[in-house]
Parts: C-alpha cells; sequence; structure tokens
C-alpha cells in the first residue's frame, strides 16, 4: 500500500457518518507473541475482545456488532497476505454495513473497540512514523532505486547490473580491470543520481536513504548534488548476502529514528512560541478550538495523549469535554448528543481541515503542557480564550 492510498483510505473513514450500527475498529499486531500453536498475540487479543463486545450488546444492536465479528473473523481466517505484520480492519453491520480490512507490514497495536464511527489515530500514527522515503541500494554487483511506502517496497523505479568482466591473467592486467570498475561505477552512478534526482522532483519526496556497501555508499553521497544531500536521512550498510526484507527492516529503524527527532524539534518549536507568546496553543480546550476554528497549521500530540472522553453534538459537530453529559449543545442548543472520544475527534478533525499531524513518541515538555498542541496558522481572535 502507498501514503497515497492509505491518506484515500483515511479520507473515506473519517467521512463516515455514524448510524444506529456500531462502527468495529480492530488493530492487531499480527508478529508478536507467536506461541507453539502459532496463534499470534494479536489474533488472541482480538478473540478475547470479541467475546467481549458481544456480552456487551444486546438486541439489535447485538447483532450488528457480531456480524461486524464474523466478517473480521473471517478476513483473518483466511485473506492475509504474507508477512503481514500489522492489520487494520474496519466492520460495521446493520442497514449500511461497511468493511475495510488494511494489511501491512509493520507492526500495529492490538486496539479493538466499537464505537459510533473509525478509530482512526493508528492509522494517522502509522502514517507519521513510517509514511514513504527513497531507498538507495548499491551492493558490489547491482544498483537498485526503490520506493519504500509505510514500511513497506512498493516500486522499484530503477536498476543495473554492470557486467564487470575481470579477466585478469587473460587479457586484462590488473591494472586494467580496476580502471575498467572504477570508470562503471562513476558511469553507474551519474546514471542513478539523474533518475533518482528526476524521481524526488516529480514524486515529491522529502527523504533519502543510502543502503549498502560501505565504500559505494560514500562514493555516493560525495557525489549527491546540495539539495539531494539536504534530503538524506542517513546511511546503512548492507551487503548482496543480505534479503530486501532485513535491509527494508533496517532501514525503516533508521528512518522511524529520523522521524522522532523531527517530531522533538516540533515540540521545541511549540514550546517556544507559547513563551514568547507566538503562534501556538497547547491542552485539550485550546487545541479543540484551534482545529474546530481552522486556525491549526500543526497538531503535536504526544503517544501517551489520553484525556477523557467527551460529547459530540450530532447536528453543528460541537466538542465538549465534559465528562457529564451535557443538557444540550451550547453553540445550537441540540440535544441529540454523543459520547466522542477526544483523542480521536481531534486527529478526525485535523485530517478534514487538512491540518497536519505530528505525534510524538515521548516528550516530558508536551505532557506537561497537556499532552497535545497546536502551532497556528495566524492569530487567534480576541475572544478565542473566552
Amino acid at each position: 500500500m502507498t501514503l497515497v492510498e492509505l491518506r484515500q483510505h483515511i479520507r473515506t473513514l473519517i467521512t463516515l457518518g455514524a448510524t444506529d450500527a456500531p462502527m468495529i475498529s480492530c488493530y492487531l499486531d499480527l508478529e508478536a507473541c507467536r506461541e507453539e500453536s502459532g496463534v499470534s498475540g494479536g489474533r488472541m487479543v482480538f478473540a478475547r475482545r470479541a467475546v467481549l463486545l458481544r456480552k456487551s450488546a444486546s438486541g439489535k444492536s447485538g447483532e450488528c456488532v457480531d456480524e461486524a465479528l464474523q466478517r473480521i473473523e473471517e478476513f483473518l481466517a483466511g485473506e492475509l497476505m504474507r508477512e503481514v505484520k500489522g492489520v487494520a480492519v474496519f466492520a460495521r453491520g446493520g442497514a449500511q454495513p461497511f468493511f475495510l480490512a488494511l494489511q501491512f507490514q509493520v507492526p500495529l497495536p492490538n486496539w479493538i473497540v466499537a464505537d459510533a464511527v473509525p478509530n482512526v489515530y493508528h492509522l494517522i500514527e502509522l502514517k507519521d512514523t513510517y509514511h514513504r522515503f527513497v531507498l538507495v541500494l548499491l551492493t558490489e554487483k547491482s544498483s537498485r532505486i526503490l520506493e519504500i511506502n509505510l514500511g513497506a517496497l512498493t516500486r522499484q523505479v530503477w536498476a543495473e547490473r554492470p557486467e564487470l568482466l575481470a579477466h585478469v591473467g587473460s587479457g586484462w592486467t590488473k591494472a586494467h580491470y580496476q580502471r575498467h570498475r572504477a570508470e562503471q561505477i562513476e558511469h553507474c552512478a551519474a546514471d542513478e543520481i539523474n533518475v533518482l534526482d528526476q524521481l524526488m522532483a516529480v514524486g515529491g519526496h522529502t527523504h533519502l536513504i543510502l543502503a549498502g556497501s560501505p565504500h559505494r555508499t560514500e562514493w555516493m553521497q560525495r557525489a549527491l548534488p546540495t539539495h539531494l544531500t539536504d534530503k538524506l536521512v542517513d546511511t546503512v550498510h548492507a551487503s548482496g548476502r543480505d534479503s530486501m526484507l532485513d535491509i527494508v527492516t533496517a532501514t525503516n529503524s533508521l528512518f522511524a529514528e529520523h522521524e522522532e527527532g523531527e517530531s522533538q524539534a516540533r515540540v521545541c518549536l511549540l514550546e517556544f512560541e507559547i513563551k514568547t507568546h507566538g503562534l501556538a496553543v497547547a491542552g485539550t480546550e485550546s487545541s479543540l478550538r484551534a482545529l474546530k476554528g481552522g486556525l491549526a497549521d500543526v497538531l503535536v500530540m504526544t503517544e501517551a495523549y489520553e484525556p477523557d472522553s467527551g460529547w459530540m453534538c450530532i447536528r453543528c459537530g460541537r466538542i465538549t469535554t465534559a465528562g457529564r453529559r451535557p443538557v444540550g449543545c451550547s453553540d445550537c442548543l441540540g440535544n441529540e448528543l454523543r459520547q466522542a472520544m477526544i483523542k480521536e475527534e481531534m486527529v478526525r478533525l485535523a485530517e478534514s481541515n487538512g491540518t497536519e499531524i505530528e505525534i510524538v513518541a515521548h516528550s516530558d515538555v508536551l505532557m506537561e503542557l497537556g499532552g497535545v498542541g497546536c502551532l497556528l496558522r495566524y492569530a487567534p481572535p480576541e475572544d478565542f480564550y473566552r
């Protein structure tokens, strides 16, 4: 799956309206805790949660929950691709059934809930952590340019296998062979850089990783023009004996570390803007207002942020963080309210508005500010804090 495809799926999910039937959002880690039975920890978590969800619903709602869970069970029993490590499945029964199953080559947390709308936070987190990068793989025998989307190899853009005829002692001297080999590597690198430059420009790629033998990656790094060097995340050692899966896994880890560094930089900027009375707000209430009002440019959130649930007005969409159900909506005076998961509603609002979302693995600074904040597009109006 590509980043573009995931964005389309997220758009579909956040625009689904609520119905009388609950939506089951199921995220599973299929990699961890494999036992002698061959059953992953994620499957066992799902089996236990399915029992609880069936017991918690009754009547027509119970029938819809059972229908959705059965569809997920059927999918897990026979529709998984090889090498999949994480799945996200969304299922709803009833008069307006819905089913969407997404498979990834990186693990996801085990999280199974029944809610009025799909829970998309973990898809947002996946998109922010892994999104995409270009990998240039340079071994002694080949050169390849690859696109990595969401932790998986999705496209080979270019490949070349120079024929190095080592006729030492039978027509070629050793010096002649070494000169020929160096010329071929230089010519190959020039072609690679040309293709790479076009790919990065046309595809809008902003991150590059080099992998392969040290002398080839070092040579390529020196040969890169400045505008490509600026996009270089790092280099990683790899040989022709390494499997592609191992290489992609190693570069994914490197990329995730780099992304966390960028996330920490956003936290520093948020802290600076708040301390200097700049374009930033922090905390649940202020962040919700900024998102709802279209003021937010970047939503910055820690993984540990877990606010209490609130209430949403079905008519106008106003969200209140009050723990107890309000009598009615303070904006439109409507009295049709549904309980809402504040964290989910924040990321849904951000995605709907085109607001960038930055998920931070850990930040004491951001947690002291409430676990969430927004960098703003422009200064809020005078009545923003009333």
